[in-house]
């Protein structure tokens, strides 16, 4: 827990030109950023899922993020993000998250699979990534030009 903790509290670096400080316009952040530190850790695997409960009980976590592509790929799965056989397990695994008193989440650019993870008490859901929203973007774009 040390590690996301500033001085005398933690070890963590007190740069103060870092992307956390918005590249050194947040006044007084090293001397704040304790009352906005949120501590997330991932499960990839079933090892992980087993233990979610134990997980959860380490003092300083604040939530769980499941990593679905790391998931699928430990359950031999793998290239697979959407899978019959573990969408359920996820599923469970956010709701033990949630009555673990901690905070789900997971990641997904399919809405529709986005919304059933709210419904199942996610609290926080990434529906799509900085670099593909890019791509996609570009690639409409470059289509506007393209001759028929």
């Amino acid at each position: 827990m040390s590690a996301i903790h500033y001085p005398p509290k933690g070890l963590r670096g007190v740069a103060g030109t870092t992307r956390a400080t918005r590249f050194g316009r947040i006044k007084d952040y090293a001397r704040r950023a304790h009352e906005e530190i949120c501590l997330l850790v991932q499960a990839e695997t079933q090892g992980a899922l087993d233990n979610i409960e134990a997980i959860c009980a380490i003092e300083g976590i604040d939530g769980v993020f499941i990593g679905p592509a790391d998931l699928h790929a430990s359950l031999g799965y793998t290239g697979e993000i959407a899978n019959p056989q573990v969408k359920p397990r996820i599923d469970e695994a956010i709701r033990r998250i949630r009555k673990a008193g901690r905070a789900p989440g997971i990641l997904t650019p399919n809405e529709a699979d986005a919304r059933h993870w709210l419904d199942c008490g996610a609290l926080f859901v990434a529906v799509g990534a900085d670099v593909g929203i890019l791509a996609r973007g570009a690639e409409a774009l470059a289509a506007k030009f393209k001759a028929p």
